[in-house]
């Protein structure tokens, strides 16, 4: 059996060209996501630019610089499309080398494998290198990748030695009897992200969390920061169930802080289907049985958040208007990130027994010179959460929950949170649409 194993890697190893000779026109290729972006194939299907045409490249939040797409900007041979936009890709976007693919996290391998995503052609994945068993560990980005090799025509592994192997849960890996060619990348570290401070809404969100809470913590400063406080907390017996491994889970459960001893579902496990962070966090998830790596439709399904008590969602927005509205993915006509998971968690806390959710935003933000308020009269772009979702709104000004309220009692409470030099003008902005009534009480 061994021996059939090796038999067949030797029958498929490839070099970086060859592989990528199977992409022809009208083809769909599929990377694999995140810090997980098969950097190797990448640059090597970039060299063919000018061969082929219409041949499109599908990612989400791919945080390398995808090649095919910064060599070919007006698409004549790629297009690119991300369903979840990095720095890397908004950049891209602004040249008009990119387009965005509007999605729920949790539907995308359920739209994969029903025909409502196109078919790949060609799936072009980065993994660890196979082992003794012929399987190839998908790495820090389980996401929707099984799905992505299941309806593949051809799959392409680009295996590196500094993926970490993030054992399962399930779906987290491909054997070596479904791939069609193997492409051995040269070793390089994986793609690091910085752990950038949030104090004041940090403090706020932490007086909500109590002992045996579940945590989901969102991409951005803020989770590592409430991480961080939580590890100098009194708290204890905290689980993880969260779309994104980040540092600020790992230091928890180095402190003792998660133990998962009251999760109703993984029970003593922390559930993922990404991670990016530094180095340390690499090394911790690598061959941690306390980790599990899970498919987004296992991570992200509201059900299955929901099954833990005591639920604490906390993610990031860009907007928030007096109606309640929040946006998270885009100002006008500026795509920022992508819907993601947050609707998912949003919906599976409020679920579950004891869950609270947070949606988390400066008061401000700048452009150019100018201040302006992120508490706004009217959203200006795409609504991320619709008002009948929000739950708790935090800001450097304070929290406030906007469940069951009125209308007015939804602009109240939002104006009370935003920047002080704003106020006056967003109570104008509300009596203007007769959401604003000072006298009553909420």
């Amino acid at each position: 059996m061994r021996k059939t194993i090796w038999d067949q890697y030797r029958n498929k190893l490839r070099t970086v060209d060859e592989a990528v000779k199977v992409v022809k026109s009208g083809d769909w290729v599929y990377y694999s996501h995140f810090v997980m972006t098969p950097v190797t194939l990448d640059r090597a299907l970039a060299k063919r630019v000018g061969e082929m045409t219409d041949v499109n490249i599908s990612i989400s939040n791919g945080m390398h610089p995808v090649q095919t797409a910064a060599c070919d900007p007006e698409g004549k041979t790629f297009t690119y499309n991300s369903s979840f936009y990095s720095g890397s890709d908004r950049v891209l976007a602004k040249q008009g080398a990119a387009f965005f693919v509007p999605a729920n996290y949790h539907e995308q391998p359920w739209r994969m494998r029903n025909g409502y995503s196109p078919k790949p052609n060609v799936a072009m994945i980065k993994t660890t290198p196979m082992d003794a068993n012929g399987l190839f560990n998908f790495g820090t980005s389980n996401s929707y990748i099984k799905a992505v090799t299941e309806m593949a025509d051809i799959i392409i592994v680009e295996t590196n030695e500094g993926v970490p192997r993030c054992l399962g849960g399930h779906s987290e890996n491909v054997h070596i009897s479904d791939v069609d060619f193997i492409v051995e990348a040269q070793k390089a570290p994986m793609l690091t992200i910085p752990r950038p401070q949030e104090e004041k809404m940090a403090e706020l969100i932490i007086e909500e969390i109590h002992d045996g809470a579940c945590l989901q913590l969102g991409i951005g400063g803020l989770p590592n920061t409430v991480g961080s406080l939580i590890a100098e907390s009194d708290l204890r017996d905290l689980g993880m169930h969260s779309e994104m491994m980040c540092d600020a889970f790992m230091d928890l459960y180095d402190r003792g802080k998660i133990t998962g001893k009251y999760k109703f579902t993984d029970k003593n496990k922390m559930i993922y289907t990404f991670a990016m962070g530094t180095p340390e966090l690499y090394e911790f998830v690598h061959d941690n049985p306390v980790c599990a790596s899970y498919p987004v439709d296992y991570t992200n399904t509201a059900e299955n958040i929901a099954k833990n008590e005591n639920m604490i969602s906390i993610n990031n927005a860009v907007q928030v208007d007096l109606y309640g509205q929040i946006a998270s993915e885009a100002i006008g006509d500026r795509q920022i990130s992508g819907s993601g998971g947050q609707g998912d968690f949003v919906i599976g806390a409020a679920k579950s027994k004891g869950g609270k959710a947070f949606i988390c935003l400066r008061s401000t933000r700048r452009i150019g010179d100018q201040v302006v308020s992120r508490i706004v009269p009217d959203l200006q772009g795409i609504t991320s959460i619709p008002r009948a979702w929000a739950f708790y709104i935090v800001t450097e000004y304070g929290k406030v929950c906007l469940k069951g309220l009125t209308t007015w009692g939804m602009a109240e409470n939002l104006i009370s949170i935003a920047h002080p030099d704003f106020r006056d003008d967003l109570i104008k902005s509300a009596e203007k649409k007769g959401i604003w009534r000072r006298s009553n009480k909420r």
